[in-house]
């Protein structure tokens, strides 16, 4: 029994360790990238949760539970968070683009970028990035958002500062007058 306690608290410390060490990591890429703290700490959430779980796993293994009964457990919860974002499987699709994004995404807040789309300008400035989405300020002040999982598949162009942004040709509405 001490032998299995002593392996519940090396866990634990390999556990809180190696969290320590991502979240400097994710910290220091984050300021490198200039990304958005509530960003980062929710990326250090989700691989924090993850690791979470992967050491209550091995530790419920060390204490005796047998390896079939943690890996029904463990196979359930994600049957069951399977069938759930199924469902939803954009929310999904959005979360995992965002990880990716916050990793590998070579454009930050204030760049003007062009997302490649043959029916809409989709031209602006990144205001922010976000977990599900990306916010683009075009030129006319709007303000657009544009999920993460589309921006990974479209092809985007990044637009120096001096070249105009695309602007569509402005269609006027003719409003006939009455005849009183």
């Amino acid at each position: 029994m001490f032998y299995q306690l002593l392996m519940c608290v090396l866990y634990l410390a390999v556990f809180l360790f190696a969290q320590r060490q991502v979240k400097n990591w994710i910290k220091l890429h984050a300021q490198k990238k200039q990304v958005n703290e509530v960003r980062s700490r929710l990326v250090t959430r989700l691989i924090s949760y993850f690791m979470f779980f992967v050491t209550l796993s091995l530790m419920a293994v060390s204490l005796g539970l047998g390896y079939q009964d943690v890996s029904l457990f463990v196979s359930s919860a994600f049957a069951v968070l399977g069938v759930a974002l199924f469902a939803q499987w954009s929310i999904l699709s959005n979360i995992t683009a965002g990880v990716l994004i916050f990793f590998v995404f070579p454009y930050r807040i204030g760049d003007r970028i062009r997302i490649v789309e043959k029916d809409e300008d989709m031209s602006g400035v990144i205001v922010e990035i976000a977990l599900f989405h990306i916010l683009i300020k075009r030129e006319s002040g709007d303000v657009m958002t544009y999920p993460n999982s589309l921006l990974l598949q479209k092809g985007v162009v990044k637009l120096s500062n001096d070249q105009p942004l695309k602007k569509k040709p402005l269609v006027r509405r003719v409003i006939p007058k009455r005849n009183s």
